[in-house]
């Protein structure tokens, strides 16, 4: 019986010694667990209070998962709980319940804090800004002076124009030095970069926009330097024809022969084919004329060439010409040329003066004029018509006026006196 007890007792014993012992075990382990979420909800608090911005946030820590309530001054500081809770070691996930606050001073005072900052800031670069500033304001005011000057830059350069263009260049030089000083005395020489490269894109864009003006700029400058024309010279651009008043940074004005004034971009002229007639002291007037295809032509070429040769305005050498150009239905067509000396005499006063002088030789020497309008006479009964006595031609020859266009030259030589500053034409300028 003793041993049968015995037997008994031992197998209780072993039997419930297993339950005990796993008992035992999940008790530590569930220690150690809340030991865990506890030092993860810590370490967060510690982090949230170090930062400065979450005081109203709470922090709950269950298996590894942390619960995150309250609020935030922003949308923007509440999401960003979620990564730094996440980085904490022993989390297992995040549930942000964070929602941005409704109190507008809560919300107010980062802002006030960033700016007393800045101010504080400010204030602490304040005197080496004011050195950097005094410096570029010194090296910009050398500039202007260096740019203010008539000398060297109205000797090295062809026109006023181009002087002026020289200055700005050294002021945009001496501006652009002053502020990588300035920039470098702050420390910060990085910004430089951002500006030239802000500033180059902004060029680019406006570029684009003002192209036109971009081109009648560089024309301005090309035309100057290199000059087509002089002042008071006819000259013909673009299908217009007149006298040089001024070139400007602009445009090219011409005087019309009827007075009216044309304004020529420089991006055109600068393109166009121009016909300069003041260019070359020798000009040729030509003109035609039909005579009665019954008369001698070889004399009657001749008397012409010899009539327009002799008159005294009339130059020997480049000769006066002529030639028989066509056979037509009512005659026979002449061309008649002559070449004068156009700063002595007046182009269209000379042409119609040979005009008037071959005429009259041609009717000393019975040589037939045709005029190409057909003429229908009418047979009627009335009184017949009185004749009309003819008109006698003079052998004199009439004075050709060396200056034709006195009042187109008064009108030029007023304007340019009035605006002599906008002028870009010079004498002492190359000229092409």
């Amino acid at each position: 019986m003793r041993i049968i007890r015995f037997l008994c007792l031992t197998f209780c014993l072993l039997t419930t010694l297993p339950a005990s012992a796993q008992e035992a075990g999940g008790t530590i382990s569930a220690i150690n667990t809340d030991q865990q979420d506890a030092a993860i909800g810590q370490r967060i608090r510690e982090i949230l209070v170090e930062l400065g911005n979450y005081e109203d946030v709470q922090v709950i820590v269950s298996e590894g998962v942390v619960t995150l309530e309250g609020t935030a001054t922003s949308a923007v500081e509440a999401a960003e709980l979620d990564a730094l809770a996440g980085r904490v070691e022993g989390v297992v996930a995040v549930k942000n319940e964070v929602t941005e606050t409704a109190d507008i001073a809560r919300r107010l005072n980062p802002a006030f804090t960033r700016f007393q900052e800045r101010l504080s800031q400010v204030v602490t670069v304040l005197p080496v800004a004011a050195i950097a500033a005094g410096v570029a304001a010194i090296i910009i005011w050398i500039g202007m002076m260096i740019a203010r000057a008539r000398q060297p830059w109205e000797r090295l350069a062809p026109n006023a124009f181009i002087a002026d263009l020289y200055r700005q260049i050294v002021r945009i030089v001496f501006v652009l030095g002053a502020l990588v000083i300035a920039l470098d005395i702050l420390n910060a020489t990085a910004l430089l970069s951002t500006i030239l490269g802000a500033a180059g894109l902004i060029g680019l864009a406006l570029g684009f926009a003002v192209r036109d003006t971009v081109e009648n700029f560089i024309a301005s400058v090309m035309l100057s330097i290199r000059q087509p024309f002089r002042p008071n010279d006819t000259v013909e651009i673009n299908g217009d024809q007149g006298k040089v008043i001024r070139l400007t940074s602009r445009a090219t004005i011409l005087l019309s022969f009827d007075g009216n004034h044309i304004r020529i971009p420089n991006a055109t002229v600068f393109k166009s084919r121009i016909i300069n007639y003041s260019q070359n002291t020798e000009r040729r007037f030509m003109f035609s004329m039909l005579i009665d295809r019954n008369a001698d032509l070889g004399q009657a070429r001749e008397i012409v060439e010899v009539t327009v040769q002799e008159l005294p305005f009339v130059l020997a050498d480049p000769s006066a010409s002529v030639w028989i150009d066509t056979f037509e239905t009512s005659g026979v067509s002449l061309v008649v040329t002559g070449w004068i000396d156009q700063h002595a005499t007046s182009i269209v006063l000379a042409k119609g003066e040979a005009i008037r002088q071959v005429k009259r030789a041609l009717m000393d020497a019975d040589v037939g004029m045709i005029d190409s309008a057909q003429v229908v006479v009418m047979a009627h009964q009335g009184k017949p018509a009185t004749d009309v006595a003819p008109i006698q031609e003079t052998d004199e020859v009439s004075e050709v006026a060396p200056e034709t266009d006195t009042q187109l030259d008064r009108i030029i030589a007023a304007e340019r006196d009035d605006d002599a500053a906008e002028d870009l034409l010079r004498e002492d300028s190359l000229k092409e």
